[in-house]
C-alpha cells in the first residue's frame, strides 16, 4: 500500500511509497515504461541503510491515470518528480536513480535553473537526455561520409522503431490483449531467476496507459535540440551514468559517441560526471540489482562525505590515472620470478596489489620493491595447494581491500624426470600446487566478480608444456596440461558475466625455477643430477628472456581480454605445431631435457 500520495500540479494523484531507515540520506528511484514501483525491489533490499522513496508515475500502479495524452509529456513528468521530491525532502536536496523514461524524466528535470538545489545527484540507466540522443541521430544520419557513426545512428534509429506502433490508437488494445503479457515474459523477465522478477499486479494496465507517454513524447523528444536552449546548459547535478552494453533498445554507443564528443569539454553540459558499464540488457535493475545498489550507494556515500571508492574513481570522467590506476590485483606466487616481475609490472600501471607466497620473506621483499618504485603492496603468507587456507585468504582480502579487480594465479613448481621414476608423492604435489592451487585460487575469487556483477580478469599461468608432451617433464607437463584446459573450461562458464580470463603459456624463461625443481632419475643417474641442472641453468641464462617480459605480456593480455597467451618465439612455435601437426609433438615426446 501506499505510505501517501501526493498531488501533481494539475491535480493528479501520485502513490508514493517509503522504505528504509528514516534518517538516512533520502533516495528517490523513479521507473519507466512498462513498470511501476516494484521494478526496484531487488535494489531497496540491498539499500537498507538509506530512506528509500518511490512513486508510481502517472498512469502506473496505483497513481492516477489522466485520459488526455498530453498530460504525459516529459514536462509534465519531470514537474511530478518535483512534487515527490518536494513532499518528501521540503529542506534538503535529494539523491535520484531513473529507469528508462524515468531518467529521460530526470535529464528534463535537472536541465531546469532550480534543479541543483532539489537534485543532490542523478544515476540514470538506459535512459539518455533527448536532447543529446536527439543530436546524436540527427548528426550521424547527416554524415553519410562517416560510415560508422552513420550505420549506429542508423541501428539506433531502427531499435526505436517499435515507437512508431507505440503512437498508434492499435498499441493499448494489442497491449491489454496480448503484448504485455509477451513482452513480461520473453523480453523483460527472459532469463531472469524468479526471486528478481518483479511486476506488480496492474501491469498490463500500466503497459496500456503507458502508450500515452510514447504519444506525448515521440518524436517531440527527438526534436531538433537547438530548438531547446536547455539542452546547452551547464548541469549542475553530478551524474552518474550506468550504461547497460546489452541493452537491446538503447544502445551502448550512443553514450559512446556522444561523450567522446564532449570528453575534452565537460563542462559543456555536466560538471561532474560519472560512467559504468555493465554487462547487462535493458532491466538491469531486475537482473543486476547488486550492482545498481552498489553504484548507487558509492556514489551517494561519496557526496556525504565518504571517502570514493576505487570503483567509483575509475568511473569518474576525465580523472587522469595509469592504466591499471584504480584498481586491485592479487598475484599469488609473487615472491620471485614471473610473480615477482607481475606484481611490479602492475604496481608500475598503478594498481593496488596483494603479493602472496608460501614464502613470506621473498613476499615482503617484493612488497619492499613495489613501495620503493611509489606502489602500494599488502604481504600476505600463503600455500594455495591448501584449500581452506586460500578461501579465508580471499575472505580476507576482500574484508581488508575489497573484491579485486585481477587475479594472477601464478604459483608453481618444476618437477622433472619420467613417470616411473617420480616417487608418488612428488607427482601428488606437483598436481596439488600447480593445478590446485590455480583450482583453489578460481574457486576462492571467480565466484565473488561474479556476484559483484562488474567484471574482472583471471590470469591462470601455465606453461608451453601443456601442450608440448616430453616424457621426461610427465608431471610437470601433465599438471600445467590440465591448467590449460580447466581455463579454456572456465573462460567458456565466465564470459557471461563479463569475467575475463587468459591463459599465460610461457617458453624458457630466465627464473630460478630450474634450481628449486626436484629432479627424478634412476638411482645409477644420480651422480649426474648436479650436473644437469647446472646446464640447464646455464642454458636458461644464455636463452636470457627474463620474466619481465612475461609480466609485460600478462598486463597486455588483461587490457586485450586475450585468451590463450604464449610467451617466447618458442612457446608460439610449439603452440601452432601442436595445433597444425600435433603427432610432430607426440614423436618429440621422447626427448630428454633432464
Amino acid at each position: 500500500m501506499p505510505t501517501r500520495f501526493v498531488q501533481a500540479s494539475d491535480g493528479t494523484r501520485l502513490a508514493v511509497y517509503e522504505d528504509g531507515d528514516p534518517a538516512g540520506p533520502t533516495l528517490v528511484m523513479v521507473h519507466g515504461w512498462p513498470d511501476s514501483h516494484v521494478l526496484w525491489n531487488s535494489v531497496v533490499a540491498k539499500l537498507g541503510r538509506y530512506r528509500i522513496v518511490r512513486y508510481d508515475v502517472r498512469g502506473a500502479g496505483a497513481s492516477d491515470v489522466p485520459a488526455a495524452a498530453s498530460a504525459y509529456t516529459l514536462g509534465q513528468l519531470a514537474d511530478d518528480f518535483e512534487a515527490v521530491a518536494m513532499a518528501v525532502s521540503p529542506k534538503d536536496p535529494v539523491h535520484v536513480v531513473a529507469h528508462d523514461w524515468g531518467a529521460a524524466t530526470l535529464w528534463e528535470y535537472i536541465s531546469r535553473p532550480q534543479a541543483g538545489a532539489r537534485v543532490a545527484s542523478y544515476t540514470s540507466i538506459s535512459g539518455p537526455d533527448p536532447g543529446h540522443l536527439s543530436r546524436y541521430l540527427r548528426d550521424g544520419l547527416a554524415r553519410p561520409y562517416r560510415p560508422k557513426r552513420f550505420a549506429r545512428a542508423l541501428s539506433q534509429g531502427l531499435h526505436f522503431s517499435y515507437m512508431v506502433f507505440f503512437r498508434t490508437a492499435l498499441a493499448p488494445v494489442a497491449m491489454r490483449a496480448f503484448l504485455a503479457e509477451a513482452g513480461r515474459r520473453f523480453v523483460i523477465n527472459a532469463g531472469l531467476p524468479s526471486q528478481h522478477r518483479h511486476q506488480g499486479p496492474t501491469f498490463v494496465a500500466d503497459a496500456a496507459n503507458g502508450m500515452k507517454i510514447y504519444r506525448a513524447n515521440f518524436p517531440r523528444a527527438l526534436r531538433n535540440p537547438s530548438r531547446d536552449a536547455r539542452r546547452d546548459r551547464q548541469v549542475s547535478v553530478p551524474v552518474q551514468l550506468l550504461v547497460n552494453t546489452q541493452d537491446q533498445f538503447v544502445r551502448p554507443y550512443v553514450y559512446d559517441d556522444v561523450y567522446d564528443d564532449v570528453y575534452d569539454d565537460t563542462s559543456r553540459w555536466a560538471t561532474k560526471l560519472w560512467r559504468r558499464d555493465i554487462r547487462a540488457g535493458h532491466w538491469s535493475p531486475l537482473s543486476h540489482p547488486q550492482v545498481v545498489a552498489a553504484a548507487v550507494a558509492e556514489l551517494v556515500d561519496h557526496l556525504e562525505g565518504a571517502p570514493a571508492p576505487r570503483a567509483l574513481l575509475r568511473a569518474e570522467v576525465g580523472r587522469v590515472r595509469k592504466t591499471f590506476g584504480d584498481t586491485l590485483v592479487v598475484v599469488t606466487g609473487a615472491g620471485s620470478g614471473i610473480g615477482r616481475e607481475t606484481a611490479k609490472a602492475f604496481a608500475a600501471g598503478g594498481a593496488e596489489v596483494v603479493v602472496s607466497d608460501i614464502d613470506g620473506a621473498a613476499a615482503d621483499s617484493t612488497a619492499a620493491e613495489i613501495t620503493h618504485i611509489g606502489g602500494t603492496a599488502h604481504v600476505y603468507t600463503l600455500d594455495v595447494a591448501d584449500a581452506e587456507a586460500i578461501e579465508r585468504f580471499a575472505d580476507q582480502v576482500c574484508a581488508d581491500h575489497g573484491v579485486p579487480d585481477v587475479v594472477v594465479n601464478n604459483a608453481g613448481i618444476g618437477m622433472a624426470g619420467s613417470f616411473l621414476d617420480t616417487p608418488a608423492e612428488q607427482f601428488d604435489r606437483v598436481l596439488e600446487v600447480n593445478l590446485g592451487g590455480v583450482v583453489n585460487g578460481c574457486r576462492a575469487f571467480a565466484r565473488l566478480l561474479v556476484e559483484r556483477g562488474t567484471g574482472g580478469h583471471l590470469v591462470n599461468v601455465a606453461s608451453m608444456a601443456a601442450y608440448a608432451p616430453l616424457s621426461s617433464l610427465n608431471a610437470y607437463c601433465t599438471s600445467k596440461a590440465a591448467v590449460y584446459m580447466f581455463s579454456d573450461c572456465l573462460r567458456a562458464e565466465l564470459a557471461s558475466a563479463g569475467v575475463g580470463l587468459t591463459t599465460v603459456c610461457p617458453g624458457v624463461i630466465n627464473t630460478n625455477i630450474v634450481h628449486t625443481t626436484g629432479i627424478h632419475v634412476p638411482a645409477a643417474g644420480q651422480p649426474g643430477v648436479a650436473r644437469r641442472r647446472a646446464a640447464l641453468e646455464r642454458m636458461f641464462e644464455i636463452r636470457g628472456y627474463g620474466p619481465e617480459k612475461v609480466a609485460r605480456a600478462i598486463l597486455a593480455s588483461v587490457r586485450k581480454d586475450t585468451p590463450i597467451r604464449p610467451v617466447t618465439p618458442e612457446a608460439y612455435l610449439l603452440y601452432a605445431t601442436s595445433r597444425l601437426m600435433p603427432q610432430a609433438l607426440r614423436s618429440t615426446a621422447r626427448g630428454r631435457v633432464v
